[in-house]
């Protein structure tokens, strides 16, 4: 529990994280990588050369520093970032190593502003985020009862690849044996290794309901990760860990709208197939830039022969729907919703979605820590 001065302390600092964040995470992942070159392995070295990791994170410890008096507030939003971490094996012990930099970069880009007072609350602030994550995301570990053959990251077979679009194509995997179930919407974590050594991970949405036999990925090329992916070939190996992510659909009976942009598509193809194998109405909107280059129009097609309505936009050559979602189609939805797509898309959903908010459900590509730290949190 932290005391009344040390609340008021770190709430006092909120300002200075906000004109200073993104410079204080950006010297912490550089003093972080050169003190622990190991974990290295488990960033995305790709958004830390974009800085979008930085910015991420900055948003998030602005968030928690805002939130320092009722952090149990941010579970909710914070579901989808814990369920990143279980995915990416990160463990308990971690955290204090990222406290250590944390605490060494706010002083490096404050200077004399970071006083010995100012250091030490957040210090013991960093210490209860900390454990808040530990123990949330044991929660995670200790539900996971459907992987613990599975626990870290298993090597799975490549069985079958198909063509989606330019640049898209689908994999499939099988391994000895059954694999863990899963809820549809949720991704697993692919990690590689490159000729330096250095290993990489990534997540992809799982694209059919859950069954044990096989997985199935949506890759687009956009990185290393993904690079290696598409060079791969039947027969080829790859590490992955178990099924993870809070983006699921909710037990009902209710109609359901999904919304996709481009290969934001994925984790609604096995949302889709799991809502009609329960008897509910789909309604499936999907926009792309080309409708010549649709990833997973044979498997929209196969949705639509089962009785979900399937409305397909196009800003060049389309056939069914010119532009992208029209501003009047999204307020008149008064059903459940799932987005994913760019963080552009899902924001215009959000704009002009009228319904309650509680309906509303989105997963974006990327580092998520900034978007979910922008969202409201309840008081």
């Amino acid at each position: 529990m932290l005391s009344t001065s040390t609340i008021q302390i770190v709430q006092s600092t909120v300002p200075v994280l906000a004109s200073h964040g993104a410079a204080i995470t950006k010297v912490f992942y550089q003093r972080l990588f050169q003190a622990h070159p190991e974990l290295k392995h488990i960033f995305n070295q790709s958004n830390q050369r974009s800085d979008r990791q930085s910015q991420a994170l900055a948003t998030a410890v602005y968030a928690a520093a805002a939130h320092i008096d009722r952090l149990e507030t941010l579970k909710p939003v914070l579901l989808p970032v814990l369920h990143k971490h279980r995915s990416l094996q990160i463990k308990p012990a971690m955290y204090p190593l990222v406290g250590q930099e944390l605490l060494g970069a706010m002083q490096d880009v404050l200077g004399e502003a970071a006083t010995p007072a100012i250091l030490q609350a957040w210090g013991e602030a960093y210490g209860e985020i900390a454990n808040l994550f530990i123990a949330l995301e044991a929660e995670l570990y200790a539900q996971d009862e459907q992987a613990k053959d599975f626990s870290g990251y298993q090597i799975v077979e490549i069985s079958d690849i198909q063509q989606q679009a330019d640049g898209i194509r689908a994999l499939t995997f099988r391994t000895d044996g059954p694999l863990p179930a899963y809820r549809a919407g949720q991704y697993i974590t692919v990690r590689i290794q490159d000729k330096d050594g250095l290993w990489h991970n990534r997540q992809y949405s799982l694209t059919t309901a859950s069954n044990t036999e096989t997985y199935t990925i949506g890759v687009k090329r956009e990185g290393i990760v993904s690079d290696y992916l598409h060079a791969a070939g039947i027969g080829d190996t790859v590490l992955i860990s178990a099924p993870a992510g809070a983006f699921t659909l909710e037990a009902s009976d209710e109609p359901i709208v999904l919304v996709a942009g481009g290969i934001g598509i994925t984790p609604l193809l096995s949302m889709a197939e799991e809502a009609l194998d329960n008897g509910r109405q789909v309604t499936l909107h999907h926009a792309v830039q080309d409708e010549r280059n649709r990833p997973f129009n044979e498997q929209l097609t196969l949705l639509e022969q089962r009785g979900a309505r399937v409305i397909r936009y196009a800003e060049h050559q389309a056939t069914d729907q010119a532009g992208r979602l029209p501003k009047d189609v999204i307020a008149g939805i008064t059903d459940p919703t799932y987005v994913c797509g760019p963080e552009a898309m899902i924001q215009y959903v959000i704009e002009h979605f009228t319904a309650s908010p509680d309906k509303l459900h989105y997963e974006i590509f990327g580092p998520t820590l900034a978007f979910v730290a922008e969202t409201p949190v309840t008081q």
